[in-house]
């Protein structure tokens, strides 16, 4: 009781000292605008006040009624590092629904358990540092994951430029809110700005050097569709260099191109302690000492730093580094979301949200559903869905890791559903095996492969959850270093060693084999696709994920995931992971024949298309209409997909994507879709201009299920722009 009277005292004098200040100051009265009364607060602070509020975790200003607040805050697909919240599949397995419209609704409700959340701190407990508790959070990541060695490509949302931009727009839209009467419902940003997708362990000194048409054609589209498209309020600069300077001193970066080119208003802010690379040998020993490197992180533009070097400021003022109103923008910035947010009020127009939202059977059912559009059947070869009275077993290392399910950033849900769980519901009596490690070098006893094989002598389908784990997979973990993965990145895209083994003296063994493959990122499947009799790719697929892949196997739902990254077939596939140049990258450049191209994903029916045609509508929009039949006998999604190719361009890509409908077909039906074109639907490098621009010509539109040519229609048009 003592602590709670503590706690209301201290907030009813921050009150009293508010109310107080509300009949003088401007900044205090709720009838001006968010800007007005920013602009009123900047003039009233000292120069090292300023200093200390454009950092994370900006102090409490007493004598002018400012609380403390921490910027640092997550929600990769949910409210992450704080307590109770809905896990849902990870950005990479989101991505694979190719539905933007559950990303939206997704981070509706993220931003519903957010604003709970954040209440509950703000009324609850003593007033201090609201480490992941605020409602300013540091999502998503639109880097293109450019190659699927890249550790953090699992919080991306794939390799494609224009899914990633539809995607990431619709998580900012879910989380920002509608901004009705100036009010921000949870603040967004756009990370890391530029050119960034690894490596992790070089990623404080690394450089990154790309081609002119690689910087606009791939590495920048997505950042630009959400600052000049969906209005994201924050962009996070990334830690490696561009062009030799560090993208948090780089102006070309975030001046030339983000608030010049792009016109971005909102608030650029450092990933954390990157200022503090700018200096040493083993960084990127660009900059003398810190008091350097913050008074250049301020010139470029951040407006807030995720670190340690802000107190610096007054000193590069005293050096002549730096003038005492450099901060006043960003103060002013800061303090308009602040307000916005409500954050500086204590009252907001969410806060009638009731708490029952957080991890709520409706946001589970959401994220059920979200993991089922997530998991993408890579091979089937009849066996699914799995017949009535099947003598089935359950071997593999992640058939009971329910943090693997996880993923990296996330929160805690009330209860995960692992596949052994769903199983077991299913089947009382399910035998299960763990069988093996991820990797061998993860358990000291070797594994007896022939004695697991015989002790399923009475067997005939094997289900074998394997692939990987955030364990292994994920940001700079310096701690792993065993074959095939090195700090958090991977060495090889192979299945390890010890699960091809098991796997293959299971078909020996004349089992059939079922693959659930978890992993984060592309694995080679080459002789797994030979061996198994089906594979499905379920990513990390949050609290729900192990009943969305039973559901799958035994038929109670038609699977519709479609890749969002191209499964290579081996290594030999892969480029230097340390080069960024784009070409032999991705199915946009990649010209070998991989195992599973982009796009790829298997039905249990089939669905056929028409020829494409471009028309004119009856409201004078342009649109590719093409007829699409399910001609089997069960109901089903498609995910319809638009590629454009200009055959007179041979450095540019083997095609891109443009347009994406995601359509429900009952059996035996068919539908006329149509996808709306426009101008930027022929968006394409302009090397007179140096830029990315809608381009009149001749192009090809290719149309299907795949980007893979052998499932798509073509067309011809020429476009007059």
């Amino acid at each position: 009781m003592k602590a709670f009277y503590r706690v209301l005292l201290t907030v009813t004098a921050m009150l009293a000292c508010v109310f107080q200040l509300a009949a003088q100051l401007p900044y205090m009265d709720k009838t001006l605008s968010a800007e007005e009364r920013a602009a009123d607060l900047v003039g009233r602070l000292t120069l090292e006040e300023k200093s200390l509020l454009i950092r994370y975790n900006s102090p409490a200003i007493p004598r002018l009624g400012i609380p403390a607040y921490n910027w640092w805050n997550e929600a990769l697909h949910g409210v992450a590092r704080n307590g109770l919240a809905t896990v849902y599949p990870m950005p990479i397995g989101m991505a694979a629904t190719f539905d933007e419209q559950l990303l939206e609704e997704v981070f509706t409700s993220v931003s519903d358990e957010a604003r709970v959340k954040y209440r509950l701190a703000r009324t609850v407990e003593a007033p201090g540092d609201y480490w992941y508790k605020g409602l300013t959070f540091w999502t998503p990541n639109i880097n293109i994951f450019r190659d699927p060695r890249w550790g953090r490509g699992m919080e991306t949302y794939g390799e494609d430029p224009y899914l990633t931009g539809l995607l990431g727009m619709a998580v900012v839209r879910g989380l920002q809110g509608d901004r009705e009467d100036g009010h921000l419902k949870a603040q967004a940003c756009a990370k890391h700005f530029a050119v960034h997708s690894g490596p992790e362990s070089s990623r404080h000194r690394f450089d990154a050097m790309v081609s002119e048409r690689d910087l606009w054609e791939t590495y920048l589209p997505a950042f630009k569709d959400l600052v000049t498209k969906a209005k994201v309020d924050e962009v996070m600069f990334a830690y490696n260099s561009f062009e030799g300077t560090p993208c948090g001193a780089n102006e070309r970066l975030l001046q030339d191109i983000l608030r010049k080119e792009w016109g971005f208003k909102g608030i650029i802010l450092s990933d954390c302690w990157a200022v503090s690379d700018f200096y040493g040998e083993n960084n990127h020993n660009w900059s003398k000492d810190a008091v350097e490197a913050i008074a250049a992180a301020v010139h470029a533009g951040m407006e807030l730093e995720c670190g340690a070097l802000t107190h610096l400021i007054p000193q590069a003022v005293e050096r002549g580094l730096m003038k005492d109103t450099d901060l006043d923008e960003a103060v002013k910035k800061l303090f308009t979301v602040r307000f916005a947010l409500g954050e500086m009020d204590f009252e907001s127009p969410w806060d009638s949200i009731p708490e029952s939202v957080l991890a709520s059977e409706e946001h589970r059912l959401q994220a059920l559903d979200a993991a089922r559009k997530s998991l993408v059947l890579l091979k089937n070869d009849g066996i699914l869905p799995l017949k009535a009275g099947a003598r089935i077993a359950l071997v593999g290392p992640n058939a009971a890791d329910s943090v693997m399910m996880w993923g990296n950033y996330n929160g805690f849900p009330t209860r995960t559903v692992t596949l052994l769980d769903a199983l077991k519901a299913r089947i009382p009596d399910l035998e299960y095996v763990k069988g093996c490690p991820l990797a061998a070098e993860l358990q000291k006893e070797p594994t007896d492969i022939a004695a697991i094989v015989s002790g399923l002598s009475d067997y005939d389908t094997v289900i074998f959850a394997g692939g990987i784990s955030p364990r292994l997979e994920g940001e700079q973990m310096d701690d792993v270093d065993i074959p095939g993965f090195f700090g958090g990145d991977r060495t090889s895209i192979s299945l390890p060693a010890i699960q091809k083994q098991l796997i293959a003296a299971l078909a020996e063994a004349g089992k059939k084999v079922i693959f659930i493959n978890f992993s984060g990122s592309t694995i080679a499947l080459s002789d797994e696709d030979r061996l198994c009799s089906a594979i499905v790719q379920a990513w990390y697929p949050g609290q729900e994920g192990g009943t969305a892949v039973a559901d799958l196997l035994f038929g109670d739902f038609n699977p519709s995931g479609k890749l969002p990254l191209t499964f290579y077939a081996d290594d030999s596939q892969l480029k230097d992971f340390n080069d960024y140049d784009m070409e032999g990258r991705t199915y946009r450049y990649f010209k070998g024949k991989p195992l599973y191209p982009f796009g790829h994903g298997l039905s249990y029916t089939t669905f056929k298309y028409g020829r494409p045609k471009v028309r004119t509508l009856a409201d004078g929009t342009r649109a590719v209409v093409v007829k699409v039949k399910n001609k089997g006998k069960v109901d089903g999604d498609e995910i319809v997909q638009l590629y454009v190719s200009r055959p007179d361009d041979q450095e540019g890509p083997v095609k891109t994507l443009r347009g994406v409908k995601r359509i429900t077909l009952r059996a035996r039906k068919r539908m006329k879709v149509a996808i709306p074109i426009s101008d930027d639907t022929f968006t394409w490098w302009n090397p007179d201009s140096g830029r990315m621009e809608p381009r009149g010509g001749r192009y090809l539109i290719h149309v299907g299920g795949t980007s893979a040519s052998s499932g798509q229609r073509t067309v011809k048009t020429n476009v007059q722009i």
